[in-house]
């Protein structure tokens, strides 16, 4: 193993261990929880929009490593962003925080939270325009 993936092996352990952003907001502007019913992860993420900004956000949920881990840099790159910024984040971008190649298996497991965040995002742009 080279040292760089070791240290991103740390790193994302290190979030899993400490999550950042983790519990729940009172009264979000958006919630929206997803799982994986092949593998039983859990993330769900709270939203707090202040003029389009992400405000404040929190996660919850329980899962792998990889899942909690990925909830976590993706909360921290998250806050502050607009909605429309925060739209236009996709996989590779994902992936690319985790910074370790992610197997064919494990690969919803990385996107769980991103699944959480285009769904949830979504949902609110569709309700502000009814």
């Amino acid at each position: 193993m080279s040292a760089d993936d070791q240290f991103y092996r740390e790193y994302i352990l290190d979030h899993y261990k400490n999550p950042r952003n983790y519990g729940r907001l009172e009264h979000p502007d958006i919630s929206h929880e997803e799982d994986n019913p092949l593998c039983g992860d859990v993330v769900g993420m709270d939203f707090r929009i202040k003029d389009g900004v992400i405000d404040d956000i929190r996660f919850h949920g329980r899962g792998c490593a990889i899942s909690q881990a990925s909830a976590s840099l993706l909360s921290e790159r998250l806050k502050g962003l607009s909605l429309e910024e925060a739209k236009k984040i996709n996989k590779d971008d994902v992936i690319g925080e985790l910074g370790i190649d992610i197997s064919p298996a494990r690969i919803k497991c990385a996107l769980l939270s991103l699944k959480v965040l285009k769904v949830g995002a979504y949902g609110l742009a569709d309700a502000d325009e009814e």
